[in-house]
C-alpha cells in the first residue's frame, strides 16, 4: 500500500511527489498524458521565478527530473475510479489497482469548448485548443484566436511569427491579459484585432474549416472571416475532478473546495493546483500548492 498517491502530474503533482518522497513516504504518481501539464504547451514562461524566460517544455522536464531523482513510483494510466475502504482507498484504473492511504488530486483542467454545430468533426482539422501544438501548421496562412486572457494572446503572439496574419477575437473590448503582454500583441503589425465579437458559427468545407461567422455582441450583426484554422482559448474546466465528486465537497462550477492547505471535506484525499478552487491559477500557485498540500498528507499520516 502507498502512503500518498498524487493523481496528475503536472507542477502541482510533480512538486508534491518530491516534498512526499522528502518525507520518506511511499508514493506512487499517476499521470494519464504527460508530465509536465499544461506548461507543456507554452512557448516562453517569463514570470516564473529564478527562470526569467524558459520554454513551457523545458521547465517540464527539469521539474520532472527533479521530481524521478527522489524515486517515486510513475505509471502512465488513467484513473476510472476511487474506492474509500476503511483504511484508504482503493484506485482502479484502465490497466491496474492501487491501494493507498491518502491521495493527492492534481488533476488540472481540461480546454473549455464552443461547444458549436461541427466543431467535434473540425477538431484536428482547421480548430485546435493548442497553439504551440498545431501552429506550425498554418504557416504563412490566415488564422484567428478567440479570448481575451494570458493564454489567448500567448498564442496570438506566437503564432504572429508563424502565420501571415493573425485574428484575435474577443468578447469584449479590453483585454483581462497582463498588460505587458497586451503591450507586446498590440506591436506585431499581422495581428487585427475583431473586439466585442463572439464566434456564433464554424463554416466547414470538404472536411475542414473554411470560415467563422462572428456576431456583435451589441447590435447582433454578423460577419464571415475566411481563415484556415481557429485557435480557442476561452479558458478551461475542471472535468478531471469527476473521479472524486463522490468523496469530496465541489463547488458550483466543479472545482474542488480546498483551503491553501490542500485539504478537503474528506481528510484522506487533498487536492492541489488549477483543480481546486481558488482566485489566481499560474505556475507558481501550483508549486506551492503541491508543496502545501503534500505537506498537509504527511501530517495526517504522521498523527
Amino acid at each position: 500500500m502507498y502512503d500518498i498517491t498524487i493523481i496528475g502530474a503536472g507542477v502541482a503533482g510533480l512538486t508534491a511527489a518530491i516534498y512526499a518522497r522528502r518525507a520518506n513516504k511511499k508514493v506512487l504518481v499517476l499521470e494519464e498524458k504527460v508530465c509536465g501539464g499544461q506548461i507543456v504547451e507554452t512557448e516562453t514562461i517569463e514570470n516564473y521565478p529564478a527562470s526569467p524566460s524558459i520554454s513551457g517544455p523545458e521547465l517540464a522536464k527539469n521539474i520532472y527530473a527533479q521530481a524521478r531523482s527522489f524515486n517515486p513510483d510513475f505509471e502512465y494510466d488513467k484513473v476510472e475510479k476511487i474506492e474509500e475502504e476503511t483504511d484508504g482507498f482503493k484506485i482502479i484504473t484502465d490497466f491496474d489497482e492501487y491501494k493507498t492511504k491518502t491521495i493527492i488530486v492534481a488533476v488540472g483542467t481540461d480546454y473549455r469548448h464552443l461547444n458549436l454545430e461541427n466543431e467535434d468533426a473540425l477538431i484536428g482539422h482547421g480548430v485546435s485548443f493548442c497553439a504551440t501544438c498545431d501552429g506550425s501548421l498554418y504557416k504563412d496562412k490566415e488564422v484567428a484566436v478567440f479570448g481575451g486572457g494570458n493564454s489567448a494572446l500567448y498564442s496570438a503572439l506566437y503564432l504572429s511569427n508563424l502565420a501571415k496574419k493573425v485574428t484575435l477575437i474577443h468578447r469584449r473590448n479590453e483585454f483581462r491579459a497582463d498588460a505587458a503582454l497586451v503591450e507586446k500583441i498590440k506591436n506585431k503589425s499581422n495581428v487585427e484585432f475583431e473586439l466585442e465579437k463572439v464566434v456564433e458559427k464554424l463554416n466547414m468545407e470538404n472536411k475542414s474549416l473554411s470560415s467563422i461567422t462572428l456576431k456583435d455582441v451589441k447590435n447582433g450583426e454578423e460577419k464571415e472571416l475566411k481563415i484556415s484554422a481557429l485557435f480557442v482559448e476561452i479558458g478551461r474546466v475542471p472535468t478531471g475532478n469527476k473521479i472524486v465528486e463522490n468523496l469530496v465537497e465541489l463547488d458550483e462550477d466543479g472545482y474542488i473546495k480546498a483551503g491553501e492547505d490542500g485539504k478537503t471535506s474528506n481528510p484522506r484525499i487533498f487536492a492541489a493546483g488549477d483543480c481546486r478552487a481558488k482566485s489566481l491559477r499560474q505556475i507558481v500557485t501550483a508549486a506551492a500548492d503541491g508543496a502545501s498540500s503534500a505537506s498537509s498528507a504527511i501530517n495526517f499520516l504522521n498523527q
